[in-house]
């Protein structure tokens, strides 16, 4: 047996060195080796298809079809794209506490009644996963359980078992005997996705990977995890509501920034199937400092409600604070306000908050937050049942947004009658009882909370 040799390795440029020394002579980053080991041995360093590779042209390459494979959860379907992919790596990273074993031990019910399903569980017990279905209502769940920490244990459970979803829970707890490093450490988190990732790609399994995350809600353990893997999915949420969601940042079967809504129930998560229906506050009338906004979270059209409070300063420096929204979007928007729509806010403290919990990463919301803010400036209510999007340039224009009838459509499903959007978001169709009040500039827009 080859004897190991022990390298270091850095974790931005991949460079390697013989001892550690705190800059990478290759890139000058510091602080970025980490231990690693060489070992000469085929299964570390075998190719994703398990065999010697040879050049092929790519018009002589032959692919076949994938059917997706239905998680029994349409909205943790919808964020994957449709469903899963043979072959296909899965992270799904989330504060502790959000739902992330949940999701995924319902998932695992789901699929193992077509599907030979292994939970492997390395920071719970056996004990604990059954208790956890217990309350899930999901005992009699055809699902497999190991509790094992060792990659090569894991890897022999697989081969012997030949399951066709696997999932581990978490990565970060998975070592592998090759490597001296503690479980968690960048070398081990890397080594042991990696080989779980071959075998994989190799037998067509279909592997999830449960991901802690650090104090600034990234995934913890080197970036590289997330190129790793097919498809990145986040779960968000406040822990003190019941709302959960569930974004995929990356995806090489689907489309990226698709949202998954869930509830968090005694039974477990469900899903929701309107969600516009959460973010939109049922107010009898209107009230100021309040504008309805149609935000696209990939392929679903989502109204959310957003919500401005203009209070004069009590002293000191004026505030600016937007929950949901970009903060230094919202400072340019003010300052847009007070050059081209002629309202001043230096001398009052703006607050703005996405309603729910959802956060807003489009420039569409731009014309929505400055009807809320000078709505609650004047104390004088948008009249009900109005939508309003756009995004708003530093010249004071009101520029279209994609996919703006698709927006209309879904708003007016939800009985919106009012409509105050670019103009050439305006559909050559007129929409049934519906008003659309298109805008070229912001001034135009801040004119009709004067009529």
């Amino acid at each position: 047996m080859a004897k190991s040799k022990t390298l270091y390795a850095c974790t931005e440029c991949g460079g390697q060195a013989p001892k550690w020394q705190g800059q990478c002579p290759h890139c000058g980053a510091w602080n970025t080796l980490v231990e690693t080991v060489a070992t000469p041995a085929p299964a570390r360093f075998e190719s994703v298809a398990g065999t010697r590779s040879s050049v092929t042209p790519l018009a002589a390459v032959k692919t076949r079809a994938s059917s997706r494979i239905a998680t029994g959860l349409e909205e943790f379907d919808r964020v994957l794209g449709g469903g899963l992919v043979a072959g296909g790596v899965i992270l799904l990273g989330g504060d502790p506490g959000i739902g992330k074993s949940t999701l995924l031990l319902q998932a695992g019910a789901a699929l193992g009644a077509a599907h030979r399903t292994l939970y492997v569980t390395g920071e719970e017990s056996a004990e604990q996963i059954a208790l956890r279905a217990q309350r899930l209502a999901l005992v009699n769940a055809p699902i497999e359980l190991l509790a094992e920490v060792q990659l090569e244990a894991i890897v022999a459970a697989i081969n012997a078992t030949s399951p066709e979803i696997v999932v581990i829970d978490s990565v970060q707890t998975v070592y592998t005997e090759a490597l001296t490093s503690a479980p968690g450490s960048v070398a081990q988190v890397r080594e042991c996705a990696a080989q779980l990732t071959r075998l994989a790609k190799q037998r067509g399994i279909v592997v999830l990977f449960v991901g802690h995350v650090t104090k600034e809600g990234a995934i913890a353990g080197p970036r590289v995890l997330e190129h790793i893997v097919d498809t990145v999915l986040y779960f968000e949420g406040d822990p003190h509501s019941s709302l959960r969601l569930v974004r995929a940042i990356k995806n090489r079967f689907g489309a990226a920034n698709e949202l998954g809504v869930f509830a968090m129930t005694e039974r477990g998560l469900r899903g929701v199937s309107n969600p516009s229906a959460l973010f939109l506050s049922q107010h009898a009338e209107g009230v100021a400092g309040s504008a309805v906004v149609a935000t696209l979270e990939g392929s679903r059209p989502l109204l959310v409600e957003v919500q401005a409070l203009v209070d004069p300063v009590q002293g000191g420096m004026p505030r600016r604070l937007a929950v949901g929204l970009d903060a230094q979007r919202l400072a340019l928007l003010l300052a847009v306000l007070h050059r081209h729509g002629g309202v001043e806010t230096g001398g009052y403290d703006v607050f703005v908050n996405a309603v729910g919990g959802v956060r807003i990463l489009e420039p569409a919301a731009d014309l929505a937050v400055l009807m809320a803010v000078c709505s609650s400036l004047r104390n004088k209510p948008l009249p009900r049942k109005t939508l309003v999007f756009g995004e708003v340039g530093l010249a004071g224009e009101v520029r279209p947004v994609q996919r703006g009838q698709e927006r209309i459509r879904e708003a007016a499903k939800l009985g919106f009658e009012r409509f105050v959007i670019p103009n050439l978001n305006k559909p050559k169709q007129p929409v049934d009882k519906t008003e659309l009040i298109g805008v070229d500039r912001v001034d135009e827009a801040l004119a009709l909370l004067r009529d």
